[in-house]
């Protein structure tokens, strides 16, 4: 057993032949990216290491009394699972292996570049794990900030946009007039070429801007585009009529009817 470094890859290594572990735990030794925490000789023991000391890492026979590799695996109830590295004399199971989502699958004797391959990919899968860690903390520090949903803030995030906070009303420009319409009065947008008709409270009001522009000023979790040239208002959505051809109608509450692409139907979750 090491201490553990906070720099390197933690594992357990689980084999019940003694050998065996001792064998592993040099070769391991050889590779400076990773401490060993812990051996066990069966799955109790296993199961005992793995909720103390949370490895990184599983090294772990398949062929052991009492508890098999695989009825291991489905046992492990902490938070984080391990990432598995299987480690065995048979090749009979790999495919079995690659079902419960092991990293890699290693023969006895095993050699040091296959090791270190194994690790290298279990290296790459714990920075994917941070980033996604790091992204879902950000994701609820900007939801609890901005009122916004999950999924609305989610999808800005994906995109890459900025975080902009959205109009309460749209300046629209009239010859020498301007008009102040209330976001909350608008049922939905569509584009006529460079322009953008606003359909609000029986009105329609034509502006002169982007598509692209105008949903970035228009909260997302109450406007969702839903037509390469429409945006529509959710809460005005009063009925969700889906089409062979694989594309949805909208049914508004001031009684229009709109065409949902095929392309974005995935919005459809955001009716509901």
């Amino acid at each position: 057993m090491t201490e553990n470094d906070p720099s390197k890859l933690t594992a357990v290594i689980v084999d019940d032949e003694e050998l065996a572990r001792k064998g592993l735990r040099l070769r391991l030794q050889e590779i400076d990216s990773v401490s060993v925490l812990g051996e066990c000789g069966n799955g109790k023991e296993a199961m005992r290491a793995i909720v103390e000391f949370e490895p990184d890492i599983l090294f772990l026979d398949i062929e052991m009394p009492g508890m098999n590799g695989f009825e291991l695996i489905s046992e492990i109830q902490t938070e984080v699972m391990p990432m598995i590295i299987f480690v065995t004399a048979y090749d009979s199971y790999a495919i079995e292996a690659f079902k419960v989502h092991a990293v890699d699958y290693l023969l006895k004797p095993v050699e040091l570049p296959r090791l270190q391959e194994a690790i290298a990919a279990c290296a790459q899968r714990k920075l994917e794990r941070e980033a996604g860690d790091e992204k879902q903390r950000l994701l609820e520090m900007v939801v609890a900030l901005s009122g916004k949903s999950e999924a609305a803030i989610g999808e800005i995030l994906d995109s890459g946009e900025a975080l902009v906070e959205p109009v309460d009303r749209l300046a629209i420009k009239d010859g020498s007039s301007i008009t102040f319409v209330p976001v909350r009065d608008i049922d939905w947008i569509d584009a006529a070429g460079d322009y953008m008709c606003v359909h609000a409270q029986g009105e329609t009001h034509i502006m002169r801007t982007t598509m692209k522009d105008l949903e970035a000023k228009l909260d997302p979790t109450i406007f969702q585009r839903v037509h390469r040239s429409t945006i529509v208002n959710l809460e005005r959505v009063e009925k969700v009529s889906s089409h062979i051809n694989g594309e949805f109608h909208l049914t508004l509450s001031c009684g229009s009817s709109l065409k949902m692409s095929r392309s974005y139907k995935e919005k459809v979750k955001h009716f509901f």
